[in-house]
């Protein structure tokens, strides 16, 4: 009888050199590189030009890149119709997931995975996607879109996109930073619906529709909400104690703390910690983050020892509320991030292609006589 692990737990499904995790170590690399060097030195653009690469590039190929990159800013507008006609209570998710499937149909050869044709789909629709999320957010407020700055950053770009104003150098960088956080993170749900679509040779924004699919999913990438609702629910400094004792001595799960993969501190909230800390001050928000610092302090003295500490999740949620994106808009951040590193993946699968197409253990009866419809009771 075949062994069955529900889940997926422990089996390999396939070989990558996009990232490295041990958990028990608390060790994430991107290409070798460990995440929190590249979060307090590389840049976005840097990271995703690394995971689509290999490496990291010179001057001038990272300056090609981000011209590629900011020429691609603009929404077709057959897109932008498109999401002016979407109902204002619709869930930014299902946006997202529609707006990306629906660029299929202005592309003129949509299905094509030759490999330049693919980096280049790949490449417009990150560069898109901010402007999606944006456009469709300032409508719903009864706002006009705004138009792409070509001389921004892809963080600055889409805070700007979304606020309407240019972002302090303090708010751009906190933003890059939660980006290159998001950006690949081994072989999870949304990254292996991805690559198990691709594998079936099916065009790619099939597989970006599918990843956001399994992203949207509150196991996979709703946990950041849940951060922002439990701080909400908290209401004050003061608060913070009580509520963490009472959570845990009702067995209630602590929302932003312990992680399928890493039984140490998540090595992408090191980081996002200061830049949290001084994000809130730039902006006004200093009681939220001092209300998740005392969470953190009061959790380690309950149950560090048990391995349970903050993930990604735990800070970025400050971080986002503290940018001014609303409560809905957390999971769509985790996405514009993880597009870059969903395309990774998909372009490393296609270039030693085998379609994934695993067994499942038969539980059900055999020989089951089949009973004409005038005989069932």
């Amino acid at each position: 009888m075949a062994v069955v692990s529900k889940g997926l737990e422990g089996i390999v499904a396939a070989e990558t050199q996009m990232s490295f995790i041990d958990g028990e170590k608390g060790v994430l690399e991107y290409v070798g590189i460990a995440i929190d060097e590249l979060a307090r030195n590389s840049t976005f653009e840097e990271t995703v030009f690394l995971l689509w690469n290999q490496r990291l590039p010179r001057k001038a190929e990272l300056d090609a890149f981000n011209k590629a990159l900011r020429a691609q800013y603009d929404l077709p507008p057959f897109i932008d119709g498109l999401i002016a006609a979407f109902p204002k209570n619709a869930q930014p998710m299902h946006v997202l997931r529609t707006a990306v499937s629906a660029m299929a149909l202005v592309d003129p050869n949509p299905n094509s995975i030759e490999p330049a044709e693919y980096r280049a789909k790949a490449l417009a629709i990150l560069a898109k996607t901010g402007a999606i999320i944006a456009a469709f957010d300032r409508r719903r407020r009864g706002l006009e879109p705004i138009k792409p700055d070509h001389s921004l950053s892809f963080a600055a770009n889409f805070l700007y996109l979304l606020n309407g104003s240019k972002p302090t150098p303090t708010m751009e960088r906190a933003f890059d930073v939660c980006m290159i956080l998001h950006a690949d993170h081994g072989l999870n749900a949304s990254t292996f619906t991805g690559r198990v679509i691709a594998s079936t040779l099916s065009d790619i924004y099939s597989v970006m529709s599918g990843a956001i699919g399994a992203l949207r999913g509150p196991l996979h990438g709703g946990a950041n909400e849940g951060v922002m609702v439990m701080l909400e629910e908290i209401g004050s400094v003061e608060k913070v104690d009580a509520w963490v004792d009472d959570a845990l001595k009702n067995k209630k799960k602590i929302m932003g703390f312990g992680h399928r993969v890493y039984k140490a501190y998540d090595p992408r909230a090191t980081y996002l910690k200061t830049l949290a800390e001084q994000l809130s001050k730039d902006t006004g928000n200093e009681k939220l983050y001092q209300m998740s610092s005392g969470i953190e302090k009061r959790m380690h003295d309950a149950v560090a020892a048990k391995g349970i500490y903050p993930n990604v999740d735990f800070y970025s949620a400050t971080t986002y509320h503290a940018l001014g994106l609303k409560l809905d808009l957390f999971t769509p951040m985790f996405a514009l991030s993880r597009i870059s590193g969903w395309a990774a993946h998909c372009i490393e699968q296609l270039a030693a292609n085998r379609l994934i197409r695993p067994d499942a253990e038969y539980t059900g009866p055999h020989e089951v006589d089949y009973t004409p419809i005038d005989r069932r009771g």
